[in-house]
């Protein structure tokens, strides 16, 4: 009997080992969000930040409107229905169906990829969207593969997690709802935390003679790009991401002589570059002329040099097509506006020219990182003039 309690005792320490590993550490460091209390809404009461705003984005993704979901990184993470993860799980053993259908845990040590050390990126096994890659994952000693950062934040989704009598954080697929694991706040920098995972719920995709080949239901979007300069970049990169179809919408400088420029530099000295909005669309969802026509109510295009309030030539009104397809339809489009009524007393100044090169002084700059979301940060709108026409 002493000896079938040791083996149920070593069971149930196994089941709990990835919360309680670097308990002694949390403990003369500070509570670690593994061990600290959740509140009622998920988040940690230790608010060190990061996992507090993974669960909070995690709330917000669960009140967007229905409809297609898309990544930083260009992948749809639309959750996928019911009858097609039926359809996945088909192909899963019945240990990983325990693991991936039924939230269970392999036993520690025993995961095929735990020592895998090849270079590669790891899929979720029941739909493909790339979970981690090798570049962050390290040896945590807990007896899971574990790595400090998702391969992008949107591919992973986060609940909160009352059983075995203690809370914690599971991880799971943002598109299937596979079970992941768990993440705990005592892992490595740069961002301190453990997402300790179940190989059962991955696959490995190993990169070959410097190649990664993804199969296909692991590669990302077909996208094209789109440059819009309408006055200050806040206002129009906060529209631009509520239009359907949009996977991606960046603040930056454009179209200028000074390579990588400040925001001082653009707005206190003659680089002629104009505030601009990077723009990553689905072209099967939302067309190019499409984003034309919300560009020309997102801002005033008969206003020179300026946008409301501001002044400068940094707020001029500006289209940098993509390539000469693009060019040849912003120019049509244009032209077509111009022959309506409303823009017969007030002319339409937008000027329009190919986008410059990455690395070229006139191709496109990010903006500094306070300027990136700048309204989903702190919330409120610029007051932008829009043409309901």
């Amino acid at each position: 009997m002493r000896v079938l309690g040791l083996i149920l005792l070593f069971v149930a320490a196994a089941a709990i080992a990835g919360g309680v590993f670097y308990a002694s550490r949390a403990q003369a460091g500070g509570a670690s969000a593994g061990n600290a209390p959740l509140t009622d809404n998920g988040e940690t009461s230790n608010d060190k930040g990061t996992l507090k705003s993974m669960i909070s984005n995690a709330g917000e993704k669960a009140t967007k409107k229905e409809g297609p979901r898309y990544s930083k990184s260009g992948y749809d993470v639309t959750p996928l229905s019911q009858g097609k993860i039926d359809l996945l799980a088909r192909k899963l053993t019945p240990e990983e169906k325990n693991v991936v259908l039924a939230k269970g845990t392999e036993r520690p040590f025993c995961g095929t990829l735990l020592d895998n050390h090849k270079e590669g990126v790891y899929v979720c096994r029941l739909c493909g969207l790339p979970l981690f890659s090798s570049e962050n994952k390290f040896n945590s000693g807990t007896g899971w593969p574990s790595f400090f950062q998702p391969y992008d934040n949107d591919h992973v989704a986060y609940h909160k997690d009352g059983s075995l009598g203690m809370e914690r954080i599971e991880i799971l697929c943002e598109r299937c709802t596979a079970h992941l694991g768990h993440v705990f706040d005592d892992g490595p920098k740069p961002t301190g935390l453990r997402y300790c995972v179940n190989s059962a719920s991955l696959e490995f995709v190993e990169k070959k003679d410097g190649k990664l080949e993804l199969p296909p239901e692991s590669q990302p979007l077909k996208t094209d790009t789109a440059y819009f300069g309408g006055g200050c970049f806040w206002g129009v990169e906060d529209l631009f991401q509520q239009v359907p179809g949009v996977i991606d919408a960046v603040s930056g400088y454009m179209g200028g002589h000074k390579a990588n420029p400040t925001y001082k530099e653009v707005c206190y000295t003659d680089t002629e570059h104009a505030e601009v909005v990077k723009i990553v669309f689905d072209p099967a969802r939302v067309t190019y002329k499409d984003l034309l026509a919300k560009f020309f109510k997102f801002h005033d295009p008969t206003q020179l040099d300026k946008q409301g309030p501001d002044h400068g030539r940094q707020y001029r009104s500006a289209i940098f097509a993509a390539d000469d397809k693009q060019l040849a339809e912003a120019k049509a489009f244009i032209a077509e506006q111009s022959a309506k009524p409303k823009f017969q007393a007030r002319k339409i100044v937008t000027t329009l020219e190919l986008a410059g090169q990455p690395g070229h002084a006139a191709g496109f700059w990010p903006a500094e990182e306070y300027h990136q979301d700048y309204h989903a940060k702190h919330g409120g709108h610029c007051a932008i003039p829009s043409d309901d026409d």
